[in-house]
Parts: structure tokens; C-alpha cells; sequence
């Protein structure tokens, strides 16, 4: 309940001198516990509108402002308002009376109120969404922008229900100036029947010959727009409804929109944003796995970047004519008698000349592929012709099944007298006795004493690989003997130019020793 000033006075002085008499009369006195709020402050769109004594009286005078402010008008009203109440404990206070906050509701309301909703057009094209004033305007708009790619202006944008909504929603429709009289045509004229229905199919089946380029029409054969666009009928405040001047410009500008990049060679942080276009500081944040500049990239990995893209994207596909360098494809003849490891060129390919009609591709005006449609040579291309081989190469195994590498392939120092300083094999530490077999299938072209490997072994392979094996104790095939991978064909010493026991094994491809690590896994 509200008070004058002078009553609000004499209620202070009357409660100090009240509280004055108990400190001194009454030693018992307790002041009262605390019991919660109750003052309340009332703001509405941000703006304090008063003091009342509870949250429900704030929330009645916001429902009398807002049934005054419905009255005031037949129009529609749109308010986009926010009630808040904050508490408060206090000792005493004053709160205002209902009319004064409804009264201050009233004025607040009114100056966030649109006093009508107008009836307009919501354009969204795949996440973006403009509001316009009519349906022309939404035509208007896409045409604009289909235009920058139909120069001849060959193609309109119409509207058309979605038949794959339930609701009434729009999309779009492009037909070309021919397509447009057709269906007018079509619309006005009575169906064919009978013998003249036969005969205007067959009419229509029958295409004029072409025997050159020039006898085909070039230019514009199709365009759509790459995004999904629906258009839908609202009610909204004017100060949301778009003009076309303006839509046309916010649409025709890019959005930026994250994607993803692959990390090349020789790539670092701070090119890739420069080549986005974007701070480093900006790629760090983009990229929790990115901890700072100096964080490690490897090709392959995949980092979010920001691209520039218009919002609605143009396709578009071009008949055009050109020359152009053109290569045949490469024959193979096939040889069932070498290894796929090895390969002949028998022709040497020359590049040839062509003059083609293709149908080519554009988004936006960038090119992104082209089709052959037909072609005439000017030069023949010559095709490259290479013979290759079809069987599978030769596996190879390692030797023993124990012991290690006690001295590798390659430069080393001379182990003892008469041994060489470049070590044409690899020496496998095993104790004499040990099965030595066939490191791969072959023909046995050695088997006997060699100065400096001792008993020793050699063993043809196919693809001009050959095996050695040396310092041997005991040896277990002969001169001819044709072997499997894997079979038994000596045991291991420590004959002739040895430091002590293990097996020597050597492999040479067309004469020239190899590191055989190289080529089996141990």
C-alpha cells in the first residue's frame, strides 16, 4: 500500500522509538529473523518499471499492459518484451502503486511494439534465410542472380510447389525461353490423336544429320542453382522484411564457411592461413589438436579452415567447341615369360590434335569438368606401346632359422688378413652344424671349395638374381640340382677365410652384389 511522505516519517520515528524503548526497558529483546524477500524491483525490455510487494503482483500488472495495449488496436501486434524481477530483504520501503506500474509497462511495451505484421515471403537457401515483401521480389532476386550467368537471358525463374512437402512450400523452377513456349503451346493446344499423334512422334524423332562441329549449337544448356531452396509464406514486423536492393547484395556476398583441408608436403601453419586467408591464431582455434604456431603437422592430416562461398552457387553446363593436345591410351603386350617386375617400351607415344564439342561444367564461373560429346582429329595421337611381364617375381627367405647379423653390407674393417674391406654379403652368426636352406626356388650352379668363402653354394634364381652361401662345414646338393625355397642344401662352418663360425650369404643381381636386407625380412 502506498504512503505520503509524512506518514512514511512518522512510521520511521515511531519504529526507532520503539526499538530504543526495548534496548532499554527490555533486556530480552531480539530483533526478528530473517524472512526472505520482500521488496521486489520490476524491469521489462531491460527498463525498471517499479517497486511492487511480490513476484505475482509484478506478473498481474504485465498482463493489464499487455491487455491495454491489445485494446488500443484492431491491428496485429508483435512485442518482443522480457519481464524480470529482482528481491530484496528490507527493514521498510516503499513500493509503487499498481496503476503507476502498469502505466510505466504500458509506455515500455509501446515503444518495443510493431504494430502490425505484414504479410511477406521467407527465401531460405540451405541454412541462410531472407525475408521479402512479395513474390516477385523473390523472383526478382534469383533471377538477378542467375542473369551473371545467362548473359542471353535464355532462362526465368518461376515458382513451383514442393510436391515432396506436406505444406505449402515453394521451390524453384528454371525454364529456357524455348521450354517457356512449349508449355504455353501446349497448355492452348488440343492432344494429338490416332495417325497424327503417330506421325508427329515420328517427325519429332528424326534429327538433322551433322557432319561438322559447326552444324552443332554452342552456348548456355543448362543452369540450376546448387543450393536447396524453399520459399514459404509469413507474417512478419516490416523492420524484418528485406528490400530487394538490399537482399541482392547480401546474397550476391560470400559467407564464409568451414571446411576441411588436407596437409600437403611441405606445408607449415602459417602458410596454410595465409593461403585462407585467416591469422594463425584463428587456424590454432579452429583445430583443438593445435596447441600453438609451433605444433607439428604431417601430410595427410586434416585441418578446419574458413573458405569465402556465395551463399547461392550457379551451375551451369556449356556446349563449346576447342582444340586441344590430346594423348592415346598406352597399349600393353603382354610377355608370359618375364616378371612383373620388368617392363619394355616398344613405342614411343606422340601427342596428337583434336577439335571437340563437349558439354563443360562451371559453379560460379570456375570451371569444374567437361564431357566429350564429339571430336575430330586434326593430328593422330600415336599410342606408347610397352611389353611387360605377367608372372610374380621370386619371393626370397631367410636362410637359417637362428642366430644373428654379426657383420653387415658394405664398407667395414678388414676382420683379418686376406679378408676384403668391402663386404660383398652379410654374415649370420650360428653355430657350425646349423640347416642352411634355399633362400628361394632355382638351379644349383656351384657346390665345392671357393677361395675365401670355403665349401660354398651358389644358386641361380630367375629375374638374373643368384644366391651365395659360404663357409660351409658340409654340402648337401650338387652342380645341376634343381632346389625348392626352403630345402636343405648344406650346413653351416667355418671354412676357408672365416673368422669363426657362421654362414656367409650373398645376393647378386645381373653380376652385382646387393644388401640382402633389402630384399628379406629377418
Amino acid at each position: 500500500m502506498r504512503k505520503n511522505k509524512t506518514q512514511e516519517l512518522h512510521c520511521i520515528l515511531a519504529t526507532l522509538f520503539v526499538l530504543a524503548l526495548s534496548f532499554l526497558f527490555v533486556p530480552n529483546f531480539v530483533l526478528p529473523s530473517s524472512q526472505g524477500d520482500n521488496l521486489f524491483h520490476v524491469y521489462l525490455c531491460g527498463e525498471e518499471v517499479g517497486v511492487v510487494d511480490s513476484r505475482g503482483d509484478a506478473r498481474a500488472c504485465y498482463i493489464r499492459a499487455r491487455r491495454k495495449i491489445a485494446k488500443s488496436s484492431d491491428e496485429m501486434i508483435f512485442i518482443n518484451a522480457k519481464l524480470t524481477v529482482e528481491g530484496e530483504e528490507v527493514f521498510w520501503g516503499r513500493t509503487d502503486s499498481d496503476e503507476t506500474v502498469v502505466e510505466k509497462m504500458v509506455q515500455v511495451l509501446s515503444d518495443h511494439e510493431e504494430r502490425s505484421l505484414e504479410h511477406c515471403y521467407t527465401l531460405k537457401i540451405g541454412s541462410y534465410t531472407v525475408n521479402l515483401q512479395s513474390e516477385s521480389d523473390v523472383t526478382s532476386l534469383l533471377q538477378t542472380v542467375l542473369d551473371q550467368y545467362d548473359p542471353d537471358h535464355s532462362h526465368v525463374v518461376s515458382l513451383a510447389r514442393d510436391a515432396s512437402r506436406k505444406l505449402t512450400v515453394l521451390t524453384t523452377q528454371i525454364l529456357s525461353s524455348t521450354e517457356q513456349k512449349e508449355e504455353e503451346a501446349q497448355d492452348q493446344t488440343l492432344p494429338l490423336a490416332g495417325i497424327e499423334q503417330q506421325l508427329s512422334a515420328f517427325f519429332d524423332a528424326v534429327q538433322p544429320a551433322a557432319y561438322d562441329l559447326d552444324d552443332f549449337a554452342t552456348g548456355l544448356k543448362e543452369i540450376s542453382f546448387e543450393e536447396k531452396i524453399e520459399v514459404c509464406e509469413a507474417y512478419m514486423p516490416a523492420n524484418q522484411i528485406t528490400s530487394l536492393q538490399d537482399a541482392v547484395a547480401d546474397v550476391e556476398g560470400d559467407a564464409l564457411v568451414n571446411t576441411t583441408y588436407e596437409v600437403q608436403n611441405g606445408d607449415t601453419l602459417s602458410g596454410i592461413a595465409e593461403k585462407f586467408s585467416i591469422s594463425v591464431d584463428d587456424l590454432i582455434a579452429m583445430n583443438t589438436n593445435l596447441e600453438s604456431e609451433n605444433s607439428t603437422i604431417l601430410p595427410g592430416d586434416n585441418l578446419v579452415v574458413t573458405v569465402s562461398q556465395p551463399k547461392l552457387s550457379v551451375d551451369c553446363v556449356m556446349a563449346e567447341t576447342y582444340e586441344e593436345d590430346y594423348t592415346a591410351d598406352t597399349i600393353y603386350k603382354d610377355n608370359d615369360s618375364w616378371y612383373t617386375t620388368k617392363s619394355k617400351v616398344i613405342q614411343e607415344a606422340v601427342t596428337g590434335r583434336r577439335r571437340v564439342l563437349a558439354d563443360v561444367t562451371y559453379q560460379n564461373g570456375t570451371r569444374t569438368g567437361s564431357t566429350i560429346v564429339r571430336q575430330e582429329t586434326i593430328k593422330e595421337a600415336v599410342p606408347e606401346i610397352i611389353e611387360r611381364g605377367t608372372q610374380s617375381p621370386p619371393t626370397f627367405i631367410w636362410p637359417v632359422s637362428s642366430g644373428y647379423v654379426s657383420s653387415g653390407f658394405g664398407a667395414r674393417s678388414r676382420p683379418k688378413a686376406g679378408a676384403s674391406t668391402y663386404h660383398q654379403g652379410v654374415d649370420i652368426a650360428v653355430s657350425i652344424g646349423t640347416t642352411v636352406r634355399a633362400s628361394s626356388g632355382g638351379t644349383v650352379i656351384t657346390a665345392g671349395w671357393v677361395s675365401g668363402y670355403g665349401n660354398a653354394v651358389y644358386i641361380r634364381h630367375a629375374d638374373g638374381v643368384v644366391t651365395r652361401y659360404g663357409h660351409l662345414s658340409k654340402i648337401l646338393v650338387s652342380v645341376g640340382e634343381t632346389v625348392t625355397q626352403g630345402e636343405r642344401i648344406a650346413l653351416s662352418g667355418n671354412t676357408g677365410n672365416s673368422t669363426g663360425p657362421h654362414l656367409h650369404f650373398e645376393m647378386r643381381i645381373s653380376g652385382t652384389a646387393v644388401n640382402p636386407l633389402n630384399y628379406i625380412s629377418y
